[in-house]
């Protein structure tokens, strides 16, 4: 195979857009706003809502990932490059998965479940941040930011710099077999 299947190419950008939008709007807007600011219950929706179908999304992406021929592995020429850029992709997909079960720690343990979307009145808590689901929160997306920041320069090198099309293969088209697969 030359592509990854067309759900997987599907679930790779719509995940990317709604991972960096989640870490844009937690890091950038909710952690700004007050938690007293009535905005940030609406806030804390939308991120929420990102949050949860994320964490659908990867079951799916993990599913349709082995239920799939997919392409081999792309090659830089050096080693250690290689593993790392397989080991990668799944730190990727932990770190994505760590961020959901945060998330969810985070939402369960300060009761904004009917806060947010069962429209109980309550303030949201003070303290989120003393939980420990919310710190690890707060580590884990800076871990994953740095990861993406990876993902993305390696994927600009082998574009780029070794000329392989490599973004050929996680966008749609025709599948065809690779001349290792005839």
């Amino acid at each position: 195979m030359t592509r990854y299947h067309p759900a997987l190419v599907a679930l790779h950008w719509v995940m990317a857009i709604m991972i960096l939008m989640g870490l844009f709007f937690g890091k950038f807007v909710l952690t700004a706003m007050d938690n007293a600011d009535p905005e940030k219950v609406q806030g804390l929706g939308g991120h929420m809502t990102i949050g949860l179908l994320v964490g659908v999304l990867l079951v799916a992406r993990l599913i349709v990932r082995f239920a799939s021929e997919k392409p081999p592995h792309a090659e830089t020429g050096h080693a250690v490059l290689d593993r790392l850029g397989a080991a990668t992709h799944w730190v990727l997909y932990s770190l994505v998965a760590l961020m959901v079960l945060s998330g969810l720690g985070t939402a369960l343990g300060g009761g904004l479940f009917p806060i947010v979307f069962g429209g109980s009145g309550d303030p949201i808590p003070a303290d989120l941040n003393d939980l420990a689901p919310r710190m690890a929160h707060g580590l884990v997306s800076n871990l994953l930011i740095l990861l993406l920041l990876l993902h993305v320069a390696a994927a600009l090198y082998h574009q780029f710099f070794l000329r392989d099309g490599l973004f050929g293969r996680m966008w749609f088209g025709k599948r065809k077999l690779s001349e290792a697969d005839q």
